[in-house]
């Protein structure tokens, strides 16, 4: 297929819409379920990107969850500590492969920003992954292929409208791409820069050269994350995965404090009072998720005050 028709554009005002090949040739993705949007494709192709980079630099399998085409996350398939289960609401007993640890980790680092995401994977969806995807408020998933059962879990999400999208592993776009603002066509090279620890992890210009492996690791998903952020952007890293993204910020400065306060949020999700909250059982992940981003931040009293306290929790806490 050469070209698929979308509902609108960036806007329902933006009609007539579609993806489709310049050159005649057939379409890369296949749509398994749903109908995908205009946005929903940039999310896509863009955050295929990023994982096949990560999964090529670090010899691991990646997920990334993506917003409004910038990553609010992006992983390695590292294992999951028990806090690390808890901060990212995943049972103990819950069976996680090394790809559901990517996409947990994805998610986790930022999941009020996560919240109706798209998802992609380095690899084939297995059903530990869909089953945690299952659980999640999600618009859509790409990746290279789906185990069968991973695809009729997916595939009944959002009753039965969940955007599932496959990609071809071996597409190679052109060298050259272009681009359209305002009747005018830009043409450039695609930035085919490879990142990794030796093209860019060489010159160390600090007084202290010692660096773990570790380390370079999360230099490297900090950067490849980065290349698929919209500017002005700044990426914090730790474990495999990131931890504060800050996007799209006119000012650099406001950009770091972005990133550093989302960063400082997931720290401060590890202790213990944030992760032993009493939520009564009625309320929902991302009902949790909010309260807890409150709670954390600068006005804790407006979870736990005097009056809004029984809205989340069955008793009172203290700060």
């Amino acid at each position: 297929m050469n070209e698929l028709a979308l509902k609108y554009g960036c806007n329902p005002n933006q009609k007539p819409s579609r993806i489709y090949m310049e050159d005649g040739s057939d379409l890369p993705v296949t749509v398994l379920n749903g109908k995908p949007g205009y946005i929903n494709f940039l999310d896509a192709l863009n955050s295929i990107q990023l994982v096949k980079e990560l999964k090529t630099a670090c010899g691991l399998p990646a997920a990334a969850s993506f917003k409004h085409v910038s990553p609010a996350g992006a992983a390695l398939g590292l294992p999951l500590t028990d806090v690390e289960r808890k901060m990212y609401h995943i049972a103990p007993d819950f069976e996680l492969s090394p790809l559901a640890c990517a996409y947990a980790r994805a998610r986790g680092a930022d999941r009020m920003s996560s919240f109706g995401d798209w998802i992609a994977l380095s690899e084939v969806c297995d059903v530990p992954t869909a089953k945690l995807i299952q659980h999640e408020v999600s618009d859509g998933i790409i990746a290279p292929g789906y185990e069968p059962e991973a695809l009729k879990i997916l595939a009944s999400k959002k009753k039965g409208n969940y955007n599932v999208v496959a990609i071809d592993p071996d597409y190679k776009p052109n060298p050259v791409e272009h681009k359209q603002v305002y009747g005018i066509t830009f043409e450039q090279g695609r930035n085919e820069l490879a990142i990794n620890a030796d093209t860019m992890l060489t010159n160390w210009v600090t007084e202290n050269k010692t660096v773990t492996e570790e380390q370079k690791r999360d230099l490297i998903i900090a950067l490849i994350t980065l290349k698929y952020t919209q500017s002005n952007s700044v990426c914090y890293t730790y474990g495999g995965q990131t931890i504060g993204v800050g996007a799209g910020q006119q000012s650099r400065i406001h950009c770091t404090r972005l990133a550093g306060q989302k960063a400082d949020n997931w720290q401060l999700r590890h202790m213990d009072k944030v992760l032993n909250l009493p939520f009564r059982d009625d309320v929902a992940k991302p009902n949790r998720d909010n309260a807890i981003d409150v709670y954390i931040g600068d006005t804790p009293e407006d979870v736990i005050g005097d009056d809004v306290w029984a809205e989340t929790l069955p008793s009172s806490p203290h700060l």
